[in-house]
């Protein structure tokens, strides 16, 4: 089969590999009908994820198309239609009892970093009862792809983590895919000012068109003096962070209100200065997650009575054969305009 491969930083190929096997019971070999690029693959590929050593299989996003299931599972057949979780989860070990997936003892985030990922044409997911969602008949592939973890992640690691109320101030600092996400989600709650932040005029376009109150390139105005003019020199209730960098982690301290919470949600690869001198006394929460996707069953409903439509995140469409096309579309945003692609067969 074709497959994206992860070769060292910097490098990644299309290559043939062995089509996967069942491994364990628990296992189901999916059929990969769209995938797409996250901004974390782009962190792998810097070199930020050291967990992920070349020769890996890229990609943890998807849906598919069931080939062939274990013994233990009975939950799925092949030919059913399957949205893929980024998170792999047993369902039993005490993290997974907890709803913390993204912790499970012999899953958590393994697929395109530990074990073989989505883009490619087959994918072998361990824990297919509980790693995998059927579904619904008559919906759009292409929007629950972005189910798989941008739409989860934002809203678990940035709203619901973040603390997002009604009439409450909300800035999100980076307004790339996982920025939006938060963005469309967010609205749930009716807060009454969401400020988009970021460098890039066209993310913030579409931010606005997505429901944003206010946005602020920061590369042109100084984007504290902005948010404290808006907010009675106080700064916002909920600073979500979606960039990963330590400019952005830095300006979410500058931003955030006391009594505030920070929600990081982006893939740091360097450190970054925490100024405690300063927030010691500010009751300030500072919050940090990987995606568990406890919220998946809930957003498909959302999608389902059209009241989420993640398909406005899809800007480009490409084959598995353009993958590396697609790479540099994604990973060139600013020039192209790309928010999500899609990657089909």
């Amino acid at each position: 089969m074709k497959a994206l491969v992860y070769q060292g930083p910097g490098r990644k190929a299309l290559e043939q590999r062995p089509k996967p096997e069942i491994k364990d019971p628990g296992d189901a070999i999916v059929r990969i009908t769209k995938t797409t690029i996250c901004g974390t693959d782009l962190h792998i590929l810097k070199g930020d994820v050291p967990t992920c050593l070349p020769g890996r299989i890229l990609g943890h996003e998807g849906v598919g198309v069931i080939d062939a299931v274990g013994p233990g599972v009975t939950m799925f057949k092949p030919g059913d239609r399957v949205l893929i979780s980024c998170i792999t989860a047993c369902g039993t070990c005490d993290y997974c009892r907890r709803g913390m997936y993204s912790h499970c003892r012999t899953g958590g985030w393994i697929l395109g970093n530990v074990i073989d990922g989505t883009q490619a044409e087959y994918v072998r997911i361990p824990h297919a009862a509980t790693s995998l969602y059927p579904i619904p008949e008559g919906a759009d592939e292409e929007a629950l792809a972005m189910l798989s973890d941008i739409l989860p992640t934002g809203f678990e690691c940035g709203v619901l983590n973040g603390k997002v109320a009604p009439g409450a101030t909300v800035a999100i600092v980076g307004s790339g895919p996982i920025g939006l996400a938060a963005l469309l989600t967010a609205q749930f709650y009716s807060p009454a000012e969401i400020i988009m932040i970021d460098v890039d005029d066209n993310r913030l376009e579409v931010a606005r068109r997505f429901g944003a109150t206010r946005t602020v390139n920061s590369a042109a105005t100084n984007a504290v003096e902005a948010v404290k003019s808006w907010t009675d020199g106080a700064g916002v209730d909920t600073v979500i962070e979606a960039v990963g960098i330590p400019a952005t982690f830095e300006l979410c301290q500058d931003l955030v209100a006391p009594g505030g919470t920070i929600a990081n949600v982006g893939v740091h690869g360097h450190k970054a200065d925490l100024h405690l001198d300063r927030l010691w006394a500010q009751n300030i929460a500072i919050t940090t997650r990987l995606v568990d996707t406890v919220s998946t069953p809930m957003l498909l409903k959302t999608v389902q009575s059209r009241k989420l439509d993640p398909s406005v995140l899809i800007t480009h469409r490409f084959t598995l054969d353009g993958i590396l096309s697609a790479y540099d579309t994604f990973g060139h945003a600013a020039d192209t305009r790309a928010l999500k692609v899609v990657i089909s067969p």
